[in-house]
């Protein structure tokens, strides 16, 4: 729901136009589908929950279960989740393995053994490394934070079978290799992450 202070992805015409440029087809495809609104959590906590509760499950059922863990638990804040159990955070529709994990990172901010703040002035290569040194945390869930809190520019996500999807709808192809889809992604560098906007479109499409 958009609303005075929802931040969005940033990038304009310049991005559009030197991704059309790099790739006609997906250029012809960002024409078709026009600006895409690609919401920002301004709060990294609250995002890398939300990434870690969005893995290997669908959108939809990411929302529903977000809006339960809103209700019965409240504030996406540390403080406030370490006053849960695992127990009680699983009740909320997620596996128990997801709920150690977001009770655990919550409760290592809390004691200071973990600085997430620290995040915004690393690089992607040293974002990554330092998230999926915690249990739980993948490549995955690193680089939808890396997208959706951090911002980065650069992300095109291999872990991610609605990107892929979007890749083999958008060229025509029955499969994707690895390699096929390291061809894709260097060619949309440095504007992965906009790129990546799109195939979550057009896999959905």
């Amino acid at each position: 729901m958009r609303t005075a202070s929802t931040k969005y992805f940033d990038y304009g015409q310049d991005e559009i136009d030197y991704l059309a440029s790099a790739d006609p087809l997906l250029g012809a495809a960002m024409i078709r589908i026009g600006k895409l609104e690609r919401i920002i959590h301004s709060d990294l906590f609250e995002a890398l929950v939300h990434a870690i509760v969005g893995q290997l499950i669908s959108a939809k059922a990411v929302n529903t279960i977000w809006a339960k863990m809103q209700n019965r638990l409240g504030e996406m804040t540390p403080p406030n989740l370490v006053q849960y159990s695992a127990d009680e955070i699983q009740s909320c529709g997620i596996t128990m393995k997801k709920a150690v994990c977001i009770r655990h990172i919550a409760e290592s901010i809390v004691d200071g053994t973990f600085r997430l703040d620290e995040l915004q002035n690393m690089n992607d290569q040293e974002v990554i490394r330092q998230l999926t040194a915690l249990n739980g945390v993948g490549q995955w869930t690193t680089e939808m934070l890396l997208i959706h809190a951090l911002e980065r520019r650069d992300v095109v996500s291999w872990g991610d079978i609605a990107i892929r999807r979007g890749m083999m709808k958008l060229y025509g192809l029955q499969t994707i290799t690895k390699e096929q889809f390291e061809h894709y992604r260097k060619r949309y560098s440095p504007l992965g992450s906009i790129a990546s906007i799109y195939l979550w479109e057009i896999s959905s499409e």
